[in-house]
């Protein structure tokens, strides 16, 4: 009776944070497939990657959204065709989406003097050959910044979140 009581104990303690331990893990994995992503936009802007067959000369980066209360959160890997900096409809390489109660929760950018202004709407992480650093820009026209933080948030409430310095160092906390 007391091994049964016992067993029933760590095998309560043992299932209740298994399903914790699983949703960090997930997350995890979506906050390094997208550091993945950037690295790939830097690999395809250094590396002259060529766009749709035609044109060497363009940029790759990765566009990020908040998405609205409800939906699905996605970014975009795109080639900057028309080299204004940011992503434009049609210029679309890849996009990802995230599913399963996984999200964008904040997107935040530190502009040149170190202020850091976080829920933003959209951000975009160009690379353009043959620099390795990182045009950040959050609209057309917009200033470059220093540094992007993207948050990404469990179904659960936990945290992560991919950070880009200007530099193109990419890394995931």
């Amino acid at each position: 009776m007391v091994v049964t009581g016992i067993f029933m104990i760590l095998s309560a303690v043992v299932l209740s944070t298994n399903a914790r331990f699983g949703n960090l893990i997930v997350l995890q994995n979506l906050a390094h497939d997208m550091a993945l992503s950037v690295r790939q936009a830097q690999v395809y802007g250094i590396a002259v990657r060529r766009y749709q067959g035609v044109n060497f000369d363009v940029g790759y980066g990765i566009h990020f959204t908040q998405p609205a209360e409800d939906a699905l959160s996605t970014y975009e890997l795109y080639g900057d065709v028309n080299q204004n900096g940011v992503y434009d409809t049609g210029e679309t390489v890849s996009a990802t989406t995230m599913a399963g109660g996984y999200r964008i929760v904040d997107i935040c950018a530190r502009d040149l003097g170190g202020i850091e202004t976080c829920s933003l709407s959209q951000l975009n992480i160009l690379f353009r050959r043959p620099e390795p650093d990182a045009i950040i820009r959050r609209a057309a026209g917009a200033s470059l910044d220093d540094r992007a933080r993207i948050v990404l948030e469990s179904r659960s409430g936990e945290r992560s979140q991919v950070i880009v310095e200007a530099s193109g160092q990419i890394s995931v906390q």
